[in-house]
């Protein structure tokens, strides 16, 4: 069942770009934020100088913010100060300890190893981490609690705007808040000549399935900034080419429908008018149900 979750954000110096202490209501655990810039300034906070796991992150500027490294330490902020000298891509770092201080050596070596395999899994950042270091030795009631850390891990680090930790592509869901549908769990079809494309509508935009066909060529109607992504794409090595098409080597997300359905077809095209569920809905016409359900 899917319910609601209270964080509580302490802004240090009233500033939400500067340091960020996190809670979540009835979890041991808390995070601190903070920009490169204010390193310094983490020697005050104690919370800083227990054993726990940090991120270091290349916050999103332009086009940069794809790169991220987890690391432990049993003294956080003196294991960052080394990094600082060691690590130069990245400008913000967000730390988990516990309130209680009952995370040992083991907790957090099985927490490094287990968010390492996470992150590398969900695919959406760079990381730089060498190898993914092998999980302690836990009881199992232990291993329990820390998976549950990592579930409210997860939520702290989605609501600092870092989804480092969660696939591109939604997973199927139980059910929504009050039982309600979710239209990131319709996939959407988009059939083109002799291409077929598949993706769902999602909270960060629109998710492109693996395997889904473009066309090779592209008209004069292509959107300037589509155009751009796609010959991105193509030269990282997402879009790889075939015979009669390109195809898609990993999820990816685009930030509406219209790019996806424009990308697939080479031509300008309409994403809510192109996309359809295996109903034969539109994308359109479920958001217009889905609209209609809040009408008084």
């Amino acid at each position: 069942m899917v319910f609601g979750r209270k964080l509580t954000i302490y802004l240090a110096d009233g500033s939400p770009s500067g340091i960020r202490h996190v809670e979540i209501a009835n979890w041991s655990g808390q995070a601190i934020a903070c920009p490169r810039s204010r390193l310094n300034e983490l020697n005050a906070w104690e919370e800083a100088k227990r054993p726990g796991v940090y991120f270091l992150l290349e916050k999103q500027t332009g086009d940069t913010g794809n790169r991220a490294y987890i690391g432990e330490s049993e003294n956080i902020i003196k294991r960052i100060s080394q990094q600082d000298k060691n690590k130069d891509f990245w400008n913000e770092v967000i730390i988990f300890t516990s309130k209680d201080e009952n995370l040992t050596k083991g907790h957090i070596k099985y927490l490094e190893s287990r968010l390492t395999a996470i992150s590398i899994l969900a695919d959406r950042y760079v990381m730089e981490n060498v190898n993914n270091p092998p999980e302690s030795i836990l009881p199992r009631s232990d291993k329990d609690a820390m998976e549950e850390f990592i579930h409210n891990l997860k939520i702290v680090m989605g609501t600092l705007g870092h989804r480092v930790l969660e696939s591109v592509k939604v997973l199927a869901k139980e059910a929504a808040l009050n039982d309600k549908p979710i239209i990131s769990n319709i996939t959407f079809q988009f059939h083109i000549k002799n291409l077929l494309a598949t993706g769902q509508q999602t909270d960060d935009g629109f998710v492109l399935f693996a395997g889904s066909q473009a066309a090779l060529k592209t008209s004069n109607s292509m959107p300037g900034k589509t155009f751009a992504i796609r010959e991105k794409w193509i030269q990282e090595g997402l879009l790889i080419k075939e015979k009669d098409c390109y195809r898609l080597a990993k999820d990816s997300i685009l930030s509406s429908s219209s790019y996806a359905a424009v990308l697939i077809a080479g031509t300008s095209r309409s994403g809510p008018q192109s996309w359809v569920d295996e109903k034969g809905r539109t994308l359109k016409a479920v958001e217009e149900q889905m609209l209609k359900e809040i009408q008084p």
